[in-house]
């Protein structure tokens, strides 16, 4: 586990691809379980330890979790979450390039519990909930397209299933198109950056994920600074 931001009041880390941010049926250790240990043992706390859930990432994504450890913190945090005062900056490695470099996405998205997964419509239909996203290309290599995405609702699998809507489906998402997994099981999303106004201190935070232990990763990220930083 690595801590990029620890205070009073909250804490985020980054999550590796695979972990899970609360325990499931699954039974595997939960990150969240993981960061009650860590605080335990860092601030030798006796008993049980506060930690708040304030939102997920999926197994497979990797990427900044923002924890509260405060009651106080979680409450408020959730409001924030609740009313998008938290602004989210994703990554997503494509192998297709979108037909405009740059664009806002709006579907309405059905749920299917049974198959864990969601479908974009193009307009309203029932039970279905409206999405919205910006998206800009900020990278590319020979073989694939590095995307940035403003998320500007928070929906269930919503930049999965948005981005393979629009003909790009994320690279190792099998689940919503993409022709091949990756070899660890990951799909090539990350949660890159956090943005909100510190519930209690009301000092701004701006945190930016590590990537993650993979070449391409790399490769694509040095494409997207030269980029924005050209020489």
């Amino acid at each position: 586990m690595q801590v990029v931001y620890e205070d009073n009041h909250l804490i985020i880390v980054y999550k590796e691809s695979g972990e899970i941010v609360q325990g499931d049926k699954t039974g595997d250790q939960p990150l969240s379980d993981i960061v009650k240990q860590y605080l335990k043992e860092k601030y030798h706390k006796p008993g049980e330890v506060f930690l708040g859930v304030v939102h997920r990432l999926d197994r497979p994504v990797a990427g900044l979790v923002v924890f509260a450890r405060t009651s106080k913190a979680l409450s408020r945090l959730n409001k924030m979450f609740a009313e998008g005062q938290v602004h989210k900056t994703y990554w997503a490695i494509t192998k297709n390039t979108p037909r405009e470099p740059e664009g806002t996405l709006t579907h309405w998205l059905v749920r299917n519990e049974q198959q864990n997964k969601s479908y974009a419509h193009n307009t309203e239909v029932p039970r279905s909930k409206k999405a919205v996203l910006h998206y800009q290309v900020i990278g590319h290599s020979d073989n694939y397209c590095l995307i940035e995405v403003q998320l500007l609702t928070g929906r269930h699998h919503q930049i999965r299933c948005q981005l393979a809507a629009m003909g790009c489906p994320i690279k190792g998402d099998l689940k919503y198109g993409a022709p091949r997994s990756n070899p660890d099981g990951s799909i090539s999303l990350l949660s890159h950056r956090v943005e909100f106004i510190h519930p209690v201190s009301k000092l701004p935070i701006l945190q930016e994920s590590p990537l993650p232990h993979d070449s391409l990763w790399q490769a694509l990220a040095k494409t997207s600074r030269q980029t924005q930083n050209p020489v």
